[in-house]
Parts: C-alpha cells; sequence; structure tokens
C-alpha cells in the first residue's frame, strides 16, 4: 500500500528531528520537516535536559510534517521524566551525564552480587543506568510521583493520554527480567522504586492511541493520526532498519556512541559476557540486542565545541580529509576511559592520555582527529572479535548505520581494523527504523523481520568499503593500546 506518510520523532543527545516519511511502493522516503536543539543545562551543580524546549520543537516539526497518518517517537536511553497523578512533570528531567549517578551507582553495588545483577538483566551495570538514576533522586521526589516516563514515553503521553513503557527502552533500565520480560521485584526493591513506578512493559508497534483533541488543533495532524509505541530506544530503532539480506551480520550504530552488536534470539548472560562490556538490549520482533556501548564520535564533536569556544574555525569535512592523510595509528586512546565520557575539553584530555601513556601527543586539530578515528575503528574491532567469541558464531558483514556514516574516514578505518567488508547507511537509519515499525505496526507493511529488512534494502543505499592494507599494523596498536600503562605526567 503507498501514499502513506508518518512522522517519526527522533531525538538525539544534541538535536531532535521530526521526519516526514513517506511510504511509496515498496520503499519509504524520508524528508527532514524540522530540527532544532537539544541542550542540557547545568542548574546549580544538577545537569538538566530542557524538555519542554524540546516538545515545543515536536510541535512544530508535526506542523510542518502535516497530514499523517500515525506518530512514533525515539530517543536516547535510560533519562526520564517523573509525572504526578494528574499528569504534570515533578521535576525536569535529569540528564544521564549528571555526577549525581556514579555514587548512586557505587552505594547500590556496595550492598549487591552485581555478577547476579547481570545474570538476571543481561545490562551492563553503568553508571548512568536508569536503575542508579532512581537510585539517586530525593525520596520524597520520589513519593510525589506517580511515574517514571522514560523520555519517547513522556512525549508519547503527551500527545496520547496514554502512559505506556515501551520494551526496547525498559530493557536498559536495568530492571527488567530477561526471564520473564518484566519487572524485577527485588531489584526495584534494591534501588527503593515502588511497583507500579515504572507502569506495565508495552512491546514495540503498539498503537496506543489517537492524537489528543487539543494536539491535533495545535498541530494540524488529523483526529485519526494514530500514536505508536515504536522501537523508542533509537538504537532498537536504528538496528531495525538495517538493510541485511543475510544473517551473520554485525551492527555499528554509529553517532555520539558507536553501539556494536549482533540480533541474537537469546541473551548471553555468561559472567565473560559481562566482564567484557557487554550488555542485553530488547529488539523489535522479540529479538536481543546484545552488544557493546563505545563512546563513539562524542570524542570529536566535544573537540569541535571546544575548538569553537577557542575561536578556530573548523570545517568537519576538511578536517577529516586532512586527518586522513595523517600518519594512521601514530597516537591512539582508548575511548571507553572514564576521563572521556563528561563534557569538556576533549582535545586536552586526549593529550594528557598520549602524554600519560609515552606516544606521541597530538597538538593539533588534524592529529587530535586521526587520533579519534583511529582509536574508534580499535575499539569496533574489539567488539566484533568479543562477539565472535563470546557468541561462538563468526562476523561476515560489518553494518554501519546512523549519522556516523557520513565519516567516511571511519568507515574506511573500521573496515581495515576489522578486516571485513563495512556496508554503510542508511544515514537516517533511527529515523528510517522507527516508520518501518510504524508502517508494520499499521498493517501497511507486513509484518516479520523478513519484511521489514526488504523495506530497509529497497530505502537505501549502502556503500561497500573493503578492507585495504595490511591487518598487522592494527593488531600491533591494538596490542599496543593494550599493554599501555597510564601513568602521571
Amino acid at each position: 500500500m503507498s501514499g502513506k506518510r508518518f512522522a517519526a520523532v527522533d531525538l538525539g543527545a544534541s538535536s531532535g528531528r521530526v521526519i516526514a516519511a513517506h511510504l511509496d511502493g515498496d520503499r519509504i522516503e524520508l524528508a527532514e520537516a524540522a530540527r532544532f536543539p537539544n541542550r542540557s543545562v547545568d542548574v546549580r551543580g544538577r545537569l538538566y535536559w530542557d524538555v519542554l524546549g524540546l516538545w515545543s520543537g515536536v510541535l512544530d516539526g508535526l506542523r510542518a510534517v502535516g497530514d499523517a497518518v500515525s506518530v512514533g517517537v525515539d530517543s536516547w536511553a535510560v533519562d526520564y521524566g517523573l509525572v504526578d497523578a494528574d499528569g504534570h512533570l515533578v521535576g525536569n528531567p535529569v540528564s544521564y551525564r549528571d555526577g549525581r549517578n556514579a555514587a548512586a551507582r557505587e552505594r547500590v553495588l556496595g550492598a549487591a552480587d552485581p555478577a547476579a545483577w547481570f545474570a538476571r538483566t543481561g545490562i551492563q551495570h553503568q553508571p548512568f543506568n536508569t536503575a542508579f538514576q532512581l537510585a539517586a533522586e530525593d525520596r520524597r521526589t520520589l513519593d510525589r510521583a506517580d511515574r517514571a516516563l522514560l523520555i519517547p514515553d513522556l512525549l508519547g503521553y503527551w500527545l496520547s493520554g496514554v502512559k505506556a513503557c515501551e520494551a526496547t527502552n525498559a530493557s536498559t533500565t536495568g530492571l527488567v527480567d530477561q526471564a520473564t520480560g518484566d519487572w524485577d521485584p527485588g531489584l526495584l526493591d534494591t534501588v527503593g522504586v515502588r511497583p507500579g513506578l515504572l507502569g506495565a512493559i508495552t512491546p514495540p508497534g503498539t498503537v496506543l492511541g489517537p492524537v489528543l483533541p487539543e494536539i491535533a488543533a495545535r498541530t494540524g495532524l488529523g483526529p485519526e493520526t494514530r500514536v505508536v509505541a515504536v522501537a523508542s530506544h533509537d538504537t532498537a530503532s536504528a538496528v531495525a532498519a538495517v538493510p541485511a539480506e543475510k544473517d551473520g551480520f554485525a551492527y555499528i550504530s554509529c553517532g555520539t556512541w558507536s553501539l556494536v552488536g549482533v540480533e541474537r534470539e537469546a541473551p548471553v548472560l555468561t559472567e565473560e559476557a559481562r566482564l567484557s562490556g557487554f550488555t542485553n538490549e530488547a529488539g523489535v520482533d522479540g529479538t536481543v540486542r546484545f552488544l557493546r556501548n563505545v563512546a563513539g564520535l562524542w570524542l570529536l564533536s566535544e573537540s569541535l565545541r571546544t575548538w569553537e569556544a577557542e575561536g578556530l574555525d573548523i570545517d568537519l569535512a576538511d578536517l577529516l580529509e586532512r586527518a586522513g592523510r595523517f600518519e594512521r595509528l601514530r597516537s591512539v586512546v582508548d575511548p571507553d576511559d572514564a576521563r572521556f565520557a563528561e563534557p569538556g575539553n576533549m582535545p586536552e584530555r586526549i593529550r594528557a592520555y598520549c602524554a600519560e601513556t609515552g606516544q606521541p601527543v597530538p597538538e593539533d586539530p588534524v592529529a587530535v582527529a586521526a587520533c579519534v578515528v583511529d582509536s574508534l575503528a580499535l575499539a569496533h574491532r574489539r567488539a566484533v572479535l568479543a562477539l565472535e567469541t563470546l557468541t561462538g558464531e563468526p562476523v561476515a558483514t560489518v553494518h554501519m548505520v546512523g549519522g556516523g556514516t557520513r565519516n567516511a574516514l571511519l568507515c574506511q578505518a573500521t573496515a581495515d581494523a576489522t578486516g571485513l567488508p563495512v556496508l554503510a547507511g542508511p544515514v537516517e537509519a533511527t529515523a528510517l527504523g522507527n516508520a518501518l515499525v510504524q508502517a508494520q505496526a499499521l498493517g501497511l507493511i507486513a509484518a516479520g523481520p523478513e519484511s521489514r529488512r526488504a523495506a530497509a534494502r529497497a530505502s537505501t543505499r549502502s556503500r561497500l568499503y573493503s578492507p585495504q592494507g595490511p591487518q598487522g599494523v592494527w593488531e600491533r596498536a591494538a596490542a599496543r593500546l593494550h599493554d599501555l600503562p597510564i601513568r602521571a605526567a
């Protein structure tokens, strides 16, 4: 069926977009209707999201889309808004990068068994997990709240009046039992969350209902426009749009974070998986996304922000072109080092790391960019090799999706580092996956992964990057990075 339009609301850590997705035969065409900034705001030492600014941007974007048969919202994971019994915010949502979370993590894990917790949930114990954020909340604030709604569920509630908790995002909280697919009562008690605060878990593709009348009036959407709980974790939406033809592929959803993983029918809950930094998150069609978080192009975007603040006029395309001609693997860092996690002067942190490990210090932006790209490619290589070891299944192809696929230097470096062909695209994987799930929810595309993948292929032009150069240079660089001693400068 053709001629249908969907509104895909895609909220990232630095910007939000509303995409008009038009179903034309067996393919979906995407057009950006609106883009708006997403900023974290520091108030008295607490880092908040401007969720009301996001909401305003969403409404403007829906007005720009005009007529649509449905709307779906995806966003980054783990963060939430607390609402009272009347549906009003108890407080502004706190960013996952806020410093309060690390202390809560240490306190909670000090009284728990991390290995047993992982065996139940399959989720890594990152400081930003919803579990630790809830543990960090003031008890009086939690008592005032009727529900904790993850960010896309919060916006879906404002659109439809229905409070839901979509499964792919719920799985990232660290509070869902892999065996039951429901909240783990013991873990809720561990973090001090009463039953019912998080609500019933809703599978992706659930139609919540029509938009509220006031939303239809404010946006021009028709009263029959449906709100769909899509795969609301943006990575889950991106993976839903991987245009794979065969099994045996790994994916890298590449943006602020690089999520490197495979789709499986069952989680990997071994102690080896936990110690290797892998996590098990819910996907579409009952799949499990077994993956590892790598600190992604955040290192480069923070570097660009720092250079801009210093008054440097940096053109990203020119910077990457020059970085591609720079000496490869001259200096490398571990993107997962804790010093790179929070906002700040990233070039200075990279220089400090290199100085502490006795490597050449990248002084100018070109050297820093080359260091970041090579380091991310090495991190991708490490994750792909670990996937093969932990699952016992070889990887034949790597699909890179998301905004990071615009970075041809990183795509080629990933092919070189892994020794595997890399198929890059779609760039707008998250929005495409969002729209594909909406189309399936409304019966406009046949149910099941095969139909969705076929539609993704019809909607995508992938670029092939074949491995170049000897693998030995990457193997030696990986060994060097593994053995580098961090010492005082």
